[in-house]
C-alpha cells in the first residue's frame, strides 16, 4: 500500500507459503516495488542478485516483478510477486499481471473507501455515545478524562489534551496517553505561538503531519512528530484546543479532520454544560453581598471535614465569629457602610487565612471559620490573629475601631459531631460577649458534655 501523504510503501498482505512472507515498509524509489510506485510502471527483475534496486524482503527470493495499482494516474499501491527462480515471469505472465492490475486498483480503492466510511461511521457513533454519556458528567476534571479516552479510543492518537483558553491565556487542562509530558496541568503554553494558538486564531484546525520540521512549533510531549489542533468553540465563544498528538510521522489522514472536529465539537458543548454548572453551583454557594461562602455551602463542609478528621484521625477547629456592636454601627452610619464593613471583614478573613480554611458568612454579622488539620491552641492564634487585624483596620467612614468576638471550638476535644461542635463553639463565642467583647475564647468541654462516639 502506498502511503498518499508521503508516497512510501508502508506494508502489504502478504500471499504464499505460511510464514514465507513477512510485512514490509520501503522508501518511495526504494526496492524493486518502490521503484515501481515512483516509475508508475512496471519493473522487473528476472536476477535480483544483478539489480542494485533490489532490497532483500523475503529470503530465497529469486526474481522479482512490481507492478502499481494505479486509478486517475495516482499510485494507490503496487502488487509485488517474488519467485524462487531465476527470470520466472515472462512476458506472457507480466502482461496477465499488467492487465489484472487495472481492476485490482478499483476495487481497492472502493475497498479503501468502505473501510474509511466505516471508520468514520464508528468514530461518529462513539462520539455521540460520549456526548449521551456526558450529559450527565457535570464535575470538570472527570468530564475532560473521560472525553480524552474516547478520543484515544477511536482516533489513530498517542496523547490527547486539552488547552483551556481563559483570560487570553492557553492552559493545558488535562492529558491522556502513553507519551513523555513536557507540559504539567495547569502551565500556560506560549502566547500566540504554536499550532494551539493558530487553530484558535482562525477558529479552524490545523495538522501538522511532520512537526520536527517546523519552526514554529512548540513541542508538547517528547516523541510526537504528528499533531491535530481542534478549535473547542460553543456558540461562538472559544473555549479552548483539543490536541491530539502521535509519536508516528504522517499519523492523521486530512481526511478524517471533519469526524475530528465533529468530536471536538460535542467535547466543547460537554465543557460548556460543565462550566454553567460549576457557575450555578458556585453562585448557588456564594454570599452574594460578601462574595464568599454562605450557609448552606458551610452546612455541607462541615459534615466533610468531619468525616475526613475522623477517617483520617485528625484534628479541626471551627471559629464562630460575631462583629461586635454591629446593630449600633448600621444605626449609627447607615446600611450601605454597614455593608461595606462587612464586605472588607470578609476580604480580611480571606487574605490572611490559608487556601484550605473555609470562610463563610453564617447570617448578618456572623462568620463560620472551618481550620481543617489544626489543634486548639493553634487555631486560638490563629483566631487572635484575625482579632488583631479587624481592630487595627482603618475601616473608611468608621471613626472608631471595628471589633470582633470570636469563640473557638476543637474536634473532636470540644464535640464529635456537627451539633455538639456548634454548640461549643457558639457558647464560647457567648462568653466572649459576656465577658467585655473584642476577644477570643476557648470552648472548655468536658467528657460528660460529650455524646458517646
Amino acid at each position: 500500500m502506498v502511503e498518499p501523504r508521503s508516497g512510501d510503501l508502508y506494508g502489504r498482505m502478504p500471499a504464499g507459503p505460511a510464514g514465507d512472507l513477512e510485512p514490509v515498509f520501503l522508501r518511495l524509489g526504494e526496492g524493486i516495488a518502490g521503484s515501481a510506485a515512483m516509475l508508475r510502471d512496471v519493473v522487473y527483475a528476472p536476477d535480483v542478485s544483478r539489480d542494485a534496486r533490489y532490497v532483500a524482503t523475503r529470503a530465497g527470493t529469486r526474481s522479482e516483478l512490481a507492478v502499481p495499482l494505479m486509478v486517475n494516474d495516482e499510485v494507490i499501491a503496487v502488487l509485488d510477486c517474488q519467485a524462487d527462480q531465476a527470470d520466472f515471469f515472462d512476458a506472457a505472465a507480466i502482461e496477465q499481471v499488467r492487465l489484472f492490475s487495472q481492476p485490482a486498483a478499483l476495487a481497492l480503492q472502493n475497498a479503501q473507501r468502505y473501510s474509511r466510511e466505516q471508520r468514520r461511521r464508528a468514530q461518529v457513533e462513539a462520539v455521540n455515545a460520549a456526548a449521551r454519556e456526558t450529559t450527565s458528567v457535570f464535575e470538570l476534571e472527570q468530564l475532560l478524562d473521560r472525553l480524552c479516552e474516547v478520543i484515544l479510543e477511536n482516533f489513530s492518537a498517542d496523547q490527547v489534551s486539552v488547552v483551556m483558553y481563559d483570560d487570553g491565556y492557553l492552559t493545558v487542562a488535562h492529558y491522556r496517553g502513553k507519551l513523555t509530558s513536557r507540559l504539567s496541568p495547569g502551565e500556560r503554553l506560549p502566547e500566540s505561538v504554536g499550532l494551539c494558538a493558530r487553530a484558535l486564531a482562525n477558529a479552524a484546525p490545523v495538522l501538522d503531519n511532520r512537526v520536527r520540521s517546523n519552526e514554529g512549533y512548540v513541542p508538547g510531549f517528547e516523541e510526537t512528530h504528528s499533531e491535530v489542533c481542534l478549535p473547542l468553540i460553543s456558540f461562538s465563544e472559544p473555549l479552548g484546543v483539543l490536541v491530539l498528538d502521535s509519536a508516528q510521522a504522517d499519523a492523521f489522514d486530512p481526511e478524517e479532520i471533519h469526524a475530528m472536529q465533529a468530536a471536538a465539537d460535542v467535547c466543547a458543548t460537554a465543557i460548556q454544560n460543565a462550566r454553567h454548572f460549576e457557575r450555578a453551583r458556585n453562585l448557588a454557594n456564594v454570599d452574594g453581598l460578601t462574595g464568599i461562602y454562605n450557609r448552606r455551602y458551610f452546612e455541607q463542609r462541615i459534615l466533610e471535614e468531619l468525616e475526613r478528621s475522623v477517617r483520617y484521625k485528625g484534628s479541626m477547629a471551627l471559629l464562630m465569629i460575631d462583629i461586635d456592636h454591629f446593630k449600633k454601627l448600621n444605626d449609627e452610619f447607615g446600611h450601605l457602610l454597614g455593608d461595606e464593613v462587612l464586605r472588607q471583614v470578609s476580604s480580611i478573613f480571606e487574605q490572611h487565612l490559608r487556601k484550605l480554611d473555609v470562610v463563610c458568612r453564617y447570617g448578618g454579622e456572623e462568620f463560620a471559620i472551618l481550620v481543617p488539620e489544626t489543634p486548639g491552641n493553634r487555631a486560638m492564634g490563629v483566631a487572635e490573629k484575625l482579632r488583631r487585624m479587624i481592630e487595627g483596620w482603618n475601616f473608611p467612614g468608621v471613626p472608631r475601631p471595628v471589633t470582633i468576638s470570636v469563640g473557638v471550638a476543637e474536634f473532636p476535644t470540644d464535640g464529635r459531631s456537627r451539633d455538639e461542635l456548634m454548640k461549643a463553639a457558639d457558647d464560647a463565642l457567648y462568653q466572649a460577649k459576656q465577658q467585655g467583647r473584642n476577644r477570643v475564647v476557648a470552648a472548655h468541654r468536658t467528657a460528660s458534655d460529650l455524646q458517646p462516639a
